[in-house]
């Protein structure tokens, strides 16, 4: 097990060398990646939209228009080219849905205005045969309509249905200052046909009137007062230079060929992504030497061999996401530093089982060997329970739930890859080189050898307890309910700073009041010149959550600035709801039956109770304290499920070991306390390690992080409890036999399974 062949050892270190290469360029500046030499990859980790700041939107095509989608996201993309973004991300979603992320843009409403407006300019003839208010009494003549301007009160006209030019006949759009009105113009030219046509249309009805008409509504309606010719003209009309530029944007990237609707809005302004950069450093920094310290404290001489096999972990992680240019974000932050924290279980359980060896008399040599080999089993089945929880996460996710997924997913590879190959050969090496007489001390203790704490004792009391308390998180989540954010009940959250000195909240509550936009909710941040405005939902339709954050900028931009904004609609809100429940279950029950099919069912439904249990009462808290739930409670239920099921598995792995090896020799309880007592260093340990790291992502993390990590921290301390407490008493109460294990258990040659 400790042989390594020369192609083994060369083709490690040639990954090593790999990841190395690929995640240097990010240790560098633009500027200096230019001196490195040409053979050197020059590719770096992107960051997403809430590290870089930006906006992300998602629309929604219309329904009746849904095989145009390919062709809108075409025009998008062409708009947001002549805004000046050559490589935005626009891409199309089931029925309809079209994503939109603007890396660096912080102005979300002239993204917004300049996306969701259709475009269709036509010129059309007004008709004056008929008043037009009979034609609004009555019915139009045959070949009219009746269209109303952007005035407030809208003027009506009638004007004839086919256009004298359109957007196809627009070639170039330019705005400008008319040197003689001084009002904002658009200079547009248009192909020969159109001037053809406008050119005939004008000189035949001079001294009439001609609509110029937006999206079905008029902008000005200019008198003939001469032939046209030429291909070139201005545009007039209810808007000013800001709104002119739009519009001659729009004009040459070309109308929608359907209407689009924004469904959902999240932007975060640039400062605030470096201040999110900064702190991530800053806690997957300190989380690392925290981790390295207890590692060296607990394990000496192997615990330098585990920080080594670490410090590649993370490398390999970052190597990945530069490779396949996956953005890096807040959530993939807390990812990383969780998987700094749990990255080390695989090496506890080897350490652990190396000691059990040899306090069994073992030789050094026969431990080291024995312990990688019989911990195989174990590290696999607890990390595949996890993966299976992130690979839900990442398919169902969205935002930072998405991000965070995509992190641990790759951080339990790169994790086996670590433990398996490169920790094992370090240790190799050191055999070899040093020949060991003993397994290396430590100079901290946390836990003694051969505890006989006899926790079935307990288990009435426990389980009682549990049970309880699960009942008490299903009674309040009925009578007193969730306190959901908007990811899941929809409305609109910004946070504002001052241009100058502390924020008068009241002020601010009785501007935003007077908007009459429904329930209003403002939080002090610890920096007083900052505020955290919620509005709840409008319930209204998609538009009406969209124009809340219109009359918020409205009302308050000339005294803040607009750090964050999420406006989340009723449609969206509702399917985050619906896959974040999905999420859960669908975890729960692919989790069941993989450890179903790993041990049987005895052991299958006693996890999946044990971590349904974990998560009724980690409910019960948010219910409690009524802590917002929302996208990032989602991504830490799922992480504490992974994690409760990979305690309870290592567990559950060392009682089908000892079944394996008494049988009905022993009584299971006797059975039960012995697997939990020999698991308990690691339980620990483990726990312990992950808890420092989280500790620095509540010290350091944002608002979200801060309660993300909080949220975990709590569930590492519950997951824990059950394990013990709640997990193997279950197994008592099913009447597990050891004789039922050893005929329908898969099968495993003696002393290649627990840990």
């Amino acid at each position: 097990m400790l042989y390594f062949s020369r192609w083994k050892t060369a083709l490690i270190w040639a990954v090593v060398l790999a990841g190395v290469i690929l995640a240097l360029p990010n240790l560098f500046t633009q500027d200096q990646l230019v001196t490195l030499p040409d053979w050197l990859p020059k590719k770096q980790l992107a960051l997403g939209l809430d590290l870089e700041g930006g906006s992300r939107l998602r629309l929604q095509v219309d329904k009746d228009h849904l095989p145009d989608t390919d062709a809108t996201i075409a025009i998008l993309t062409r708009r947001l080219s002549e805004l000046g973004y050559t490589n935005p991300n626009v891409e199309g979603q089931r029925n309809g849905r079209v994503l939109v992320e603007v890396p660096g843009l912080y102005d979300s409403q002239l993204l917004k205005d300049i996306l969701s407006l259709t475009g269709e300019l036509h010129f059309q003839m007004v008709d004056d045969s008929v008043p037009v208010q009979q034609a609004i009494d009555g019915t139009p003549p045959e070949g009219d309509e009746v269209v109303y301007s952007f005035d407030d009160p809208p003027v009506a006209y009638l004007v004839k249905k086919e256009p004298l030019v359109s957007n196809k006949n627009f070639v170039d759009a330019q705005a400008g200052i008319d040197t003689t009105t001084q009002e904002p113009v658009i200079t547009f030219r248009l192909d020969s046909i159109g001037a053809d046509r406008f050119s005939k249309a004008t000189k035949a009805n001079v001294g009439k009137s001609f609509a110029i008409v937006l999206d079905n509504q008029v902008l000005s309606a200019p008198v003939i007062s001469e032939e046209i010719p030429g291909n070139t003209g201005q545009i007039s009309g209810n808007f000013d230079l800001s709104g002119a530029s739009n519009l001659a944007l729009v004009m040459r990237a070309g109308a929608l060929p359907a209407s689009v609707t924004v469904l959902e809005e999240r932007t975060i302004g640039t400062d605030l992504g470096a201040a999110a950069v900064a702190s991530g450093k800053i806690a997957a920094l300190i989380g690392a030497v925290l981790v390295i310290v207890f590692m060296l404290l607990t394990y000496g001489l192997l615990g330098v061999i585990a920080n080594i096999a670490l410090v590649v972990n993370v490398i390999l992680i970052l190597a990945v996401l530069t490779l396949f240019g996956a953005p890096l974000t807040l959530a993939g932050v807390a990812g990383i530093v969780l998987t700094i924290g749990m990255a080390v279980d695989s090496n506890v359980l080897i350490y652990e089982r190396i000691r059990e060896d040899r306090r069994a008399g073992f030789s050094v040599i026969q431990a080291i060997d024995s312990g990688f080999s019989r911990a195989l089993a174990t590290i696999v089945d607890a990390n595949v329970t996890t993966l299976i929880a992130a690979l839900v996460l990442f398919i169902l996710g969205s935002g930072p739930v998405h991000g965070f997924a995509l992190t641990v997913t790759i951080g339990i590879v790169t994790t086996l890859f670590t433990t398996f190959t490169l920790t094992r050969w370090l240790v190799s090496v050191w055999v070899q080189w040093a020949r060991p007489k003993e397994v290396p001390g430590a100079l901290l203790k946390l836990v003694p050898n051969n505890t006989k704490i006899p926790f079935m004792k307990l288990r009435f009391l426990t389980l009682g307890f549990s049970a309880l308390s699960s009942i008490a998180a299903l009674v309040l989540f009925a009578i007193v309910g969730m306190n959901f954010g908007i990811d899941f009940k929809g409305g609109t959250m910004v946070e504002i700073q001052s241009h100058e000195g502390a924020i008068d909240l009241d002020d601010v509550y009785s501007r935003l009041e007077d908007l009459n936009i429904g329930d209003i909710k403002i939080e002090p941040f610890k920096s007083d010149d900052r505020a955290l405005i919620t509005v709840g939902s409008q319930g209204e339709g998609e538009d009406a959550e969209q124009t809340v954050g219109v009359k918020i900028r409205g009302e308050l931009q000339d005294d803040f600035d607009f750090r964050r904004i999420d406006v989340i609609g009723p449609s969206v809100s509702s399917e985050l709801s619906h896959a974040g429940m999905l999420a859960v279950g669908l975890s729960l029950a692919v989790i069941f039956v993989y450890v179903w099919l790993r041990f049987e069912w005895h052991f299958a439904l006693g996890a999946i109770l044990a971590t349904i249990h974990d998560v009724l009462l980690l409910l019960g808290m948010f219910i409690v304290f009524q802590m917002e739930f929302n996208l990032w409670s989602i991504a830490a239920l799922l992480a504490i499920v992974g994690y409760s099921l990979n305690d309870t598995v290592v567990i559950y792995d060392r009682v089908r070991e000892n079944l394996r090896r008494y049988g009905n020799s022993m009584s299971l309880s006797a059975l039960l306390d012995a697997s939990i007592n020999q698991t308990l260093s690691r339980t620990i340990l483990t726990s312990l390690a992950t808890f420092l790291a989280l500790i620095v992502l509540y010290l350091y993390g944002g608002d979200d992080v801060k309660s993300f990590a909080l949220v975990l921290g709590v569930g590492i301390i519950v997951a824990t409890y059950s394990s013990i407490f709640v997990a193997g008493p279950l197994l008592m109460l099913f009447g597990l036999k050891g004789r039922d294990v050893a005929n329908n258990g898969p099968s495993a040659v003696s002393g290649q399974s627990g840990a």
